[in-house]
């Protein structure tokens, strides 16, 4: 916007100066011809008394050398009773043009070398006597290139002036607009508090005051969602007390030292619930060096968890690839709830006696985690993966599958569902480790190819 206000101000104010300067040129160099024969027709008539009192050689000669400058003067005396025509002076003019103008009686101007002539007759009694006055190009010129050098500074500090005006009033209008850029990007990037400064042109004030007001409305329906997820998972202590203290009289069998653990787990997952919806900004990747967890580690943790149940519904289960660590840039208790919730889906969606596997691909910028099952597969993929809606079947909330895709895009990878080599459905959760930028929704394109360019080395 602001080259193009320069561009358009350029030529606007280039074609006005030319408009203007070009005729006022052309009329300054008229002036200055004006002027040098207006001086030629004073010379002109000095002479003119003179011949109506003699027509002496001598007396004329006199008179021509004291009005001429140079020889610039020149008088044409006709031939009378019995006298041939007399010539004094320098004549430059050519015959045919004097006897032109003694013949019409008018003044007239003709081209000679070096200049013009200026032919003026005056009657008198012995005819029409020719006075001619020479006018150099250099006097008819006198003055024109300087006005006309005057002329082009006065345009080029015009343009240059209107150039700068242009220019500022770009900055202007830019310098806002792209304030307002930077506070979509910000915002659109998690900066909550991105705000943009209301100045500059009205309709970009307006603009920047309606994205102030959007900015505090995202704000506060954040917090409400927050306080909304909070309070929900508040509701639930209530019900998690009566499990706990029903879990404590279970006795000591195998069955009821599980049934506490799931509660104890239970009640820290509602405890970690609230706490996130608490924060400000709640955060799935673990940051820093070092940080994240050995995702071989958490998959035999809830490997052993499952287990249990696995083999009480007659459940074939395989592991592989978690023999070594596999570090990741994901926190322990974020993994442990991706895997249970696709865990949880197997149990939930297959019929029992069903057979699942887990296994670990270890890659240089990404680590793979396949979850398979030997069920009937899922029938509509992209309606599983969308948040809220589920496979369609009874019990399904649709939310499991959002967390493990949050968590994988939270990294830069994502979330796939096809078919397994089991029969059944497999999802392949991809974790990438080469600290990219997280993946929105909508624009997997390059993740996909980074996806199937680190399978192909795998």
């Amino acid at each position: 916007m602001r080259w193009a206000l320069v561009k358009v101000c350029l030529a606007v104010t280039t074609m006005v100066v030319v408009a203007f300067a070009v005729p006022l040129g052309l009329v300054i160099k008229e002036m200055a011809r004006d002027r040098a024969f207006s001086n030629a027709e004073r010379e002109a008539a000095v002479v003119v008394p003179a011949l109506s009192i003699t027509t002496d050689r001598d007396q004329l000669e006199r008179v021509v050398a004291s009005a001429g400058s140079d020889d610039g003067m020149a008088v044409h005396l006709p031939a009378s009773d019995g006298r041939a025509a007399v010539d004094l002076g320098r004549q430059r003019a050519a015959d045919g043009d004097i006897a032109a103008v003694r013949k019409l009686g008018r003044a007239s101007t003709t081209e000679v070398d070096g200049g013009s002539a200026l032919l003026q007759p005056v009657a008198l009694s012995l005819g029409t006597v020719v006075i001619e006055v020479f006018v150099p190009e250099s006097e008819v010129s006198n003055g024109v290139g300087t006005a006309w050098a005057v002329l082009a500074a006065v345009g080029a500090a015009l343009v240059v002036g209107s150039v700068a005006v242009a220019d500022r009033l770009g900055v202007r209008m830019v310098q806002p607009a792209r304030r307002l850029v930077e506070g979509a990007h910000e915002l659109g990037e998690g900066k909550l508090g991105a705000r943009v400064p209301e100045e500059g042109p009205n309709e970009l004030r307006l603009a920047a005051v309606a994205f102030n007001s959007m900015a505090d409305q995202v704000v506060q329906l954040l917090a409400n969602e927050r306080e909304l997820a909070a309070d929900l998972s508040h509701r639930l202590r209530t019900p998690l007390t009566v499990l706990r203290l029903n879990a404590a009289s279970l006795g000591e069998s195998a069955a009821a030292e599980q049934t506490r653990t799931a509660v104890a787990q239970l009640e820290r997952e509602v405890d970690t619930i609230i706490r996130t919806a608490r924060e400000a900004k709640p955060q799935t990747a673990a940051a820093g060096p070092g940080a994240g967890c050995d995702a071989a580690e958490v998959v035999r943790e809830r490997m052993a968890f499952w287990s249990a149940l696995a083999e009480d519904e007659g459940r074939k289960v395989r592991t592989a690839g978690v023999d070594r660590p596999v570090r990741i840039p994901v926190a322990r208790p974020d993994l442990a709830a991706a895997l249970d919730a696709l865990l949880g889906n197997v149990f939930r969606h297959t019929p029992e006696g069903t057979a699942f596997a887990v296994d670990v691909h270890n890659g240089e910028d990404a680590v793979i985690v396949l979850v398979s099952d030997a069920g009937p597969g899922i029938r509509d993929p992209e309606a599983a993966m969308a948040r809220g809606r589920g496979s369609g079947e009874a019990g399904s909330t649709g939310l499991g599958l959002d967390i493990v895709r949050r968590l994988a895009e939270a990294t830069g990878g994502d979330v796939r569902i096809g078919s397994s080599v089991l029969g059944g459905t497999e999802v392949r959760l991809w974790i990438q480790l080469d600290g990219r930028e997280p993946v929105r929704r909508g624009h997997r394109g390059a993740v996909r190819r980074r996806r199937r360019a680190v399978a192909g080395r795998s």
